[in-house]
């Protein structure tokens, strides 16, 4: 299979909340997309790995991504460790996607900032010949780092304007972490989940409204971006 863009994430929902309008858009154009969650969740408070993957293959059918799968590595323990490297070098062989998303590499989460390292190696990896993987070598040509929980300066912003309803139904398709049971015991433990999708909605307008649109998702890349055309360059200076 050649996927046009693979996003790559810790957890189930990861993807939803960080670029899940981006891929619904990208597919909307044509494009064939696909997400690789690293864990199956399964250290979550609320929910089953059994319900979370129910989730997650209903949140997939709504963003329209055409592959869907899980890598395996123990949740709370992403490692950039050699056999996760390995592993994720093949399922990228296998793929072929051209553009890669990934986590940015500082977070809140260890799985977050460790699955940037795991899914950066693993795509370099996937290009060296002399590796004992099966497939022919390959690299992504682009990889982007999905931004949405940094608080740094995006290299450009995805309008997702017309997505984002979609995208919130998407999101919404994890009732067990998004939509808990009235009644329901109160953790002790501070969980940020209780307010995450109310924060990525905020930032999707915020970054919208960043390039004059109503909602937004943002995105880093190490390299200089290359224009053409300077007098067609959207979003207005003043």
């Amino acid at each position: 299979m050649n996927l046009d863009l693979l996003a790559i994430a810790a957890h189930p929902d990861d993807v939803e909340l960080t670029c899940g309008g981006t891929l619904l858009k990208m597919a909307q154009q044509g494009y064939k997309t696909g997400i690789l969650d690293l864990t199956a969740g399964e250290m979550g408070t609320r929910g089953t790995p059994e319900t979370r993957a129910k989730e997650a293959a209903k949140a997939a059918k709504l963003l329209r991504v055409k592959w869907r799968g899980t890598l395996g590595v123990p949740d709370s323990d992403v490692q950039p460790t050699r056999r996760h490297k390995l592993h994720l070098a093949a399922v990228i062989r296998q793929l072929r996607p051209r553009t890669v998303v990934l986590p940015y590499w500082e977070a809140r989460h260890p799985d977050h900032y460790h699955a940037s390292t795991l899914g950066y190696e693993g795509c370099f990896l996937a290009g060296l010949k002399q590796l004992p993987l099966e497939g022919e070598p390959f690299r992504p040509f682009k990889i982007l780092y999905s931004i949405s929980y940094a608080d740094v300066r995006p290299t450009f912003v995805v309008d997702i304007s017309a997505q984002y309803r979609q995208r919130h139904r998407a999101i919404l398709a994890y009732g067990t972490q998004f939509g808990p049971k009235s009644g329901s015991t109160k953790s002790k433990v501070f969980l940020a989940i209780d307010r995450l999708e109310g924060q990525m909605n905020q930032l999707a307008r915020h970054y919208g409204e960043m390039i004059g649109v109503q909602y937004g998702e943002p995105f880093l890349q190490k390299e200089l971006m290359k224009v053409d055309d300077v007098v067609k360059l959207e979003v207005r200076s003043i």
